[in-house]
């Protein structure tokens, strides 16, 4: 059986990966609002974020996209979507560990993100990967019925102990 590592292929994302990002995050997303534009994409690229795709190794199918921005000693997790068929199959969690990698390398002992208090699973597994919550912003996205709060949570990264996990 082949192990994530050798199913996918993570690279950089470019302008024509954006139509395939924009159409696995719709579906992906519970609600149309969720998902990123693809200005969005287009912005974060220009601005010189860490803007990945990961891939299918053999079709080269756009399967989940993760940005993230750097800061002083801290990296943002902007955004990470998963297609839909591939939830709860570990996806998120090694795209995860390779963003850790990424704050290592960038020694930057902080990483942020926003989620949706409605975003359950999200959130658990979040939870479940050390991060905690440590505030609300108001009013942050763009919801159904006008707007919903972002949950601000943390997570501590520990510059001297980890796993390489491969990309870049």
């Amino acid at each position: 059986m082949p192990t994530l590592q050798t199913r996918f292929v993570d690279r950089p994302m470019t302008e024509a990966d954006i139509p395939a990002v924009m159409a696995m995050e719709r579906e992906a997303c519970l609600h149309p609002l969720h998902a990123w534009s693809d200005d969005n994409y287009r912005s974060s690229m220009r601005a010189g974020y860490w803007v990945r795709v990961r891939c299918e190794a053999d079709s080269g199918r756009v399967l989940a996209v993760c940005v993230a921005m750097d800061g002083v000693d801290e990296v943002h997790l902007l955004n990470i979507a998963v297609a839909r068929e591939l939830h709860g199959q570990g996806v998120a969690r090694s795209i995860l560990a390779v963003l850790y990698d990424r704050c290592r390398q960038r020694q930057a002992p902080l990483l942020w993100l926003e989620v949706r208090p409605s975003n359950e699973p999200a959130r658990a597994l979040y939870r479940r990967e050390g991060f905690v919550e440590v505030g609300v912003r108001k009013n942050y996205y763009p919801a159904a019925q006008g707007r919903e709060d972002a949950l601000v949570m943390k997570r501590d990264i520990d510059l001297f102990n980890g796993v390489s996990h491969a990309l870049d």
